[in-house]
C-alpha cells in the first residue's frame, strides 16, 4: 500500500508530461478555424493554469486528485462526472472479459495439461496460437458477421447484439470475448505450463503414492499451487482489459472509457486524458493489492507477519 503512492505519483507525472508536450494549443482548438477573442483566450488559459510552469500545473492537478477533484474539461464539464458515466460501461465489459478469460483459459489449460502430448493438447495449443496471431480488428469484425449477423439470419434470434449496450448483459458477450481473446490464449498456455510443472513436483507424487484419488490430487494439491501465477496474470490483466478496450469499444460502438480516452487525445482534452489514466492506475494498484492478499490464501507457506 505504501508502494502505491510513488507508483501513482510517477505514472501520473509521466502521462501529465506526455500530454503537456503535445503540440498545439488546446484552447485554440476549441474554436476550430474561427478566430477567438484574445481576452477570452487569456481568461481560459488562466482558469486552467495553462500559463503556469509544468510542475506548477502538475501540483495543481495532483493536489486536486487527492481531494477527489479530477478537474474540468475545457468545455466546463467535471471530469469525474464524465468518467462516472463511462466507467460503469467499461468495467462491465472488462469484468465480462475477465470472467470469460478465467473460465475458458483455465479450463482449456487444465484440459491440455491432463492430456499432454495427445491430439487434444496439440489442438488447444494450435487454437491459442491462432488467437494470439489474429489482430483484434479482424476478430471483432469476423465475429460480428458470423455470430451477430449470419446467426441471426439463420435462427431469427438476436443472440449476440453487434452494437451498443441496449440488451443488458447479452450486449457484452461478443465484445467481451473479442477483448479477452488474446488473454484467453496466453492464460491457457500459462495454465498448461504451470500445471504440468506442478504435477511433476515431489509432493504430488507423494500424494499419489499414498493412494489419494486423481481428482483430489489435482484439485486440492496441484491446481491450487498452479493458480498462483494465474492469479497474478489475471490481476494485472484487469487494468489491461480496461485500458485496452479502445479498439473493441469502437468496433461495437460502446460508449466507455476507451472511446472517451481516444476522443480526448484527439481533441487534446488534457484533464480528461490524465484523469482517465489516473483512474486506470488506481485500478491496477487495487488489483495488485488483491492479488498480493490472495497469495496467502492459495499458498499456506506465504504469510504476512
Amino acid at each position: 500500500m505504501i508502494q502505491a503512492i510513488p507508483v501513482l505519483l510517477g505514472s501520473t507525472l509521466l502521462i501529465f508530461a506526455t500530454v503537456f508536450a503535445l503540440p498545439g494549443d488546446p484552447i485554440a482548438a476549441l474554436a476550430g478555424e474561427k478566430r477567438q477573442d484574445p481576452k477570452v483566450v487569456e481568461v481560459l488559459r488562466d482558469q486552467y493554469h495553462l500559463n503556469d510552469p509544468f510542475f506548477a500545473q502538475y501540483w495543481h492537478y495532483i493536489s486536486g486528485v487527492f481531494r477527489g477533484d479530477f478537474g474540468r474539461t475545457y468545455a466546463g464539464v467535471e471530469v469525474s462526472e464524465l468518467m462516472a458515466a463511462k466507467f460503469q460501461v467499461t468495467i462491465n465489459l472488462a469484468m465480462t472479459a475477465l470472467v470469460m478469460e478465467a473460465i475458458i483459459g483455465v479450463g482449456l489449460g487444465l484440459w491440455a495439461a491432463l492430456r499432454r502430448g495427445r491430439a487434444t493438447d496439440s489442438a488447444i495449443l494450435a487454437s491459442t496460437l491462432i488467437l494470439i496471431s489474429v489482430p483484434v480488428l479482424v476478430t471483432g469484425f469476423v465475429l460480428q458477421l458470423l455470430l451477430g449477423v449470419q446467426l441471426k439470419l439463420v435462427t431469427g434470434i438476436d443472440f449476440f447484439p453487434v452494437a451498443g449496450v441496449f440488451d443488458g448483459w447479452r450486449s457484452y458477450l461478443l465484445p467481451g470475448f473479442v477483448l479477452a481473446g488474446t488473454s484467453i490464449a496466453y492464460l491457457t498456455r500459462l495454465t498448461r505450463t504451470s500445471l504440468v510443472e506442478t504435477l511433476r513436483a515431489d509432493y504430488v507424487r507423494t500424494a499419489i503414492a499414498k493412494g489419494m484419488s486423481r481428482r483430489r490430487v489435482i484439485g486440492r494439491h496441484a491446481l491450487r499451487n498452479a493458480l498462483i501465477p494465474l492469479v497474478t496474470y489475471l490481476g494485472a490483466d484487469l487494468g489491461t482489459l480496461m485500458g485496452g478496450a479502445v479498439i473493441t469499444e469502437t468496433i461495437f460502438n460502446i460508449q466507455g472509457i476507451g472511446q472517451e480516452l481516444f476522443r480526448s487525445v484527439y481533441e487534446r482534452q488534457q484533464p480528461v486524458v490524465v484523469g482517465i489514466v489516473t483512474l486506470l492506475v488506481l485500478v491496477y494498484i487495487l488489483a495488485n493489492l488483491v492479488v498480493d492478499l490472495l497469495y496467502a490464501v492459495l499458498d499456506p507457506r506465504i504469510r504476512y507477519e
